[in-house]
């Protein structure tokens, strides 16, 4: 089945890549533009994967021919939501001297990261870089001499409104399933959720005829009659200033001829809120024995006593990196961590244990040592194709590369060259290495997510089990990775914000704003936010703002919405981000505090899945902006959680009653008519009868 996959939605100036699925690389493909709005001039690349520009709002309509017949690609294009805008940087926030510095380069998202890309313009006393921002907040790094350990980092924002959201739902009534769309507006834009329009898309991989569709502004109604196993996908876009996510839903006839009706956006039910812990592998053994699968699988009873969900395994497969993202062999397990027997016996001890596990899929690149890029570098013609270019200029490694463009990489990572899919054989090779191991494991953490293209995420998506989890690195993050592609995001917002109230940077209360900018970005409710306060990226959280905001911090993730992360080590007071595990010498009451807290949201539901609502203490004592209140509730159960960042105590009183026994200590925080509250306490609420 060569079909490109469903409906694309896209902007003026983005452009899409657009490619025949489950390739044979031997064959011939061919697109064709059918039809397009008639001001548009727009032309079509040869090749069988090509990067489709569109130059004008409307519809336009591709086919792709291929050896098993044509096939029809629907692309959407909306209005460019992007400004140009100026960012400045001044050049005495420098560390270096005027004088040292030769040139300046300026990353970000907008420009995937690529250290040499854009140079910004050089005025009397700053740097200027113009680019094309969309609506909120960015950050754009200048780099002099295009030294990224001498980075200034500069926020802009970029005025405009967030983005709508959609829902779809779906019921059988009588001889007709019909199809709801719920739209919701952004706080902040002109529309209510009764003026968006929403924008209805029958799937081109199965065609129904139009009379049997019956459609109004928020409704469709298919005739059962019309379905069959072949399953019919229905897809629909909010549109106000901006438009959505695109939401779909699935029907088709059972073998016993019920329907069958799915959301495929919707996670796994066991990924709706499960509590993750991430291993960086080689580390987790201790500080003498060597980590192998082995030694891993000998400590899961640890992990069962954490009460953990869903383990994250750091690479796993051949690589000559003590962190292994640097892969030389896509199909093997890494030497040192043992066979793929012995990784397969730690899943089942893990599924023995009631904990999913999920690896690192690190497919946006290889390692520079893996046959394929040195054959590519030795100029053998079959693999003429298997990476990306990029101009000379760009190169600020000093590496002779051969021939007038440089291997394309991201940052400074020389070592590790970007795949290039444009090429059906790496398409290919990769597709294999998701059968390889979607068998094996339970979801893939997606390293680099954001450096491989949305068509190739949305095909892996349809190919891997039905149970599977997908979990994506993009940062910034990104809601389109929502769209029939991954479940769960990380939530770099949540992390920069407690990181900055954890440094006394911003209130507290900013966790609020924080959890609404998920909301405005446009991701959909069903979407699954990773909520870490470290990772195998990132300082040690007890390292930049002490044991006391840390403990505030976890509890924080915790009472949350989505699924909270634990990364080795965070439970022992580590400090040393990719260390050996500290067993022997580790902090036995964080430690504790942790599996308290752990325990809390598995017996009590409404921590992690109930309605949340911000109320307001009065602070007697301590520091009223590191303290923050919330309400966790649902049908049988409501919960209050107050955190504190700061050092020293809080006292605090509620404007809800309370039952003062502390859930987390098992003890009594009363302070004479006040709450005592050293870093988190969770209390249950009276009831108001």
């Amino acid at each position: 089945m060569h079909h490109p996959g469903p409906p694309r939605f896209t902007t003026v100036g983005r452009s899409i890549e657009l490619a025949p699925r489950d390739p044979d690389p031997t064959a011939t493909y061919r697109w064709r533009l059918e039809s397009a709005p008639s001001n548009s001039t727009v032309a079509l690349e040869d090749g069988p994967v090509i990067h489709f520009s569109p130059d004008t709002t409307g519809t336009y309509l591709l086919t792709l021919a291929g050896p098993n017949g044509t096939h029809t690609q629907t692309v959407r294009v909306f209005e460019d939501d992007r400004q140009l805008t100026t960012v400045h940087c001044d050049t005495d926030e420098f560390q270096l001297p005027a004088t040292d510095i030769d040139s300046v380069s300026a990353i970000g998202a907008f420009n995937d990261h690529f250290v040499g890309a854009d140079r910004p313009a050089r005025t009397e006393d700053a740097y200027v870089l113009e680019c094309m921002l969309a609506p909120g907040e960015h950050t754009v790094s200048f780099c002099p001499n295009d030294d990224l350990s001498q980075q200034v980092r500069k926020t802009v924002t970029v005025p405009g409104p967030g983005r709508p959201r959609i829902s779809l739902s779906g019921a059988v009534t009588g001889d007709s399933i019909t199809v709801t769309a719920t739209p919701t507006a952004p706080y902040d834009s002109k529309h209510d959720d009764e003026s968006l329009s929403v924008e209805w898309f029958s799937d081109d991989r199965k065609t129904v005829a139009a009379d049997i569709l019956k459609q109004t502004s928020r409704t469709v109604e298919i005739k059962t009659a019309e379905l069959s196993s072949e399953p019919f996908r229905l897809h629909a876009v909010a549109v106000g200033e901006r438009h959505s996510v695109a939401d779909t839903i699935v029907i088709s006839v059972t073998d016993s001829g019920a329907i069958d009706i799915d959301r495929p956006n919707e996670p796994p039910t066991w990924a709706r809120s499960p509590t993750v812990y991430e291993i960086f592998v080689r580390s987790f053994a201790g500080e003498t024995l060597q980590t192998t699968f082995r030694e891993i699988e000998r400590r899961v009873a640890y992990l069962e006593s954490l009460n953990i969900d869903m383990l994250w395994l750091t690479p796993v497969l051949e690589s000559p990196t003590r962190h292994g993202y640097h892969i030389t062999d896509f199909f093997t397990t890494a030497s040192d961590l043992g066979t793929r027997a012995a990784f397969e016996s730690l899943v089942d001890r893990c599924h023995d244990a009631g904990i999913k596990v999920v690896f690192d899929l690190v497919i946006n690149h290889s390692s520079r040592d893996h046959p394929a890029f040195q054959l590519y570098s030795a100029g053998v013609d079959s693999y003429s194709d298997y990476y990306r270019r990029m101009p000379a200029a760009w190169d600020t490694t000093g590496v002779s590369w051969a021939g007038e463009d440089s291997p394309e990489f991201y940052f400074t990572w020389q070592r590790i060259p970007n795949l290039n899919y444009d090429s059906l054989a790496v398409r290919q090779w990769m597709l294999d290495v998701v059968d390889e191991w979607a068998t094996v494991v339970d979801g893939f953490r997606c390293d680099v997510a954001w450096g491989v293209s949305h068509g190739f995420w949305k095909e892996v998506r349809d190919r891997v089990p039905d149970n599977f989890l997908l979990l994506d690195e993009t940062i910034p993050r990104d809601p389109f990775y929502h769209e029939n592609e991954f479940h769960m995001h990380y939530d770099t917002t949540l992390y920069d914000t407690l990181l900055a109230v954890g440094s006394r940077e911003r209130p507290a209360t900013a966790i609020f704003d924080a959890l609404a900018n998920s909301r405005w970005q446009g991701f959909p409710d069903d979407s699954v936010h990773l909520r870490y306060v470290e990772n195998h990226d990132e300082d040690r959280y007890i390292a930049e703002c002490g044991e006391q905001a840390l403990r505030a911090a976890v509890g924080t993730i915790f009472t949350l919405p989505g699924a909270p992360m634990i990364y080795y080590g965070q439970e022992r007071g580590m400090t040393a981000y990719r260390g050996p595990m500290k067993w022997h010498d580790g902090d036995a009451e964080l430690t504790q505090f942790h599996r308290r807290l752990t325990t809390l949201r598995s017996d009590h539901p409404a921590l992690a899945s109930g309605e949340l609502t911000q109320i307001s203490p009065t602070v007697h004592s301590g520091e009223p902006a590191a303290v923050i209140a919330y309400t966790r509730s649902d049908e049988t159960e409501s919960y209050v959680v107050v955190c504190n960042f700061a050092t020293d105590t809080a006292t605090v009183t509620l404007p809800v009653a309370v039952d003062t026994t502390d859930l987390v200590a098992e003890t009594a925080v009363e302070d004479g008519d006040a709450i005592a509250v050293d870093d988190i306490v969770i209390l249950e609420q009276a009831s108001s009868n």
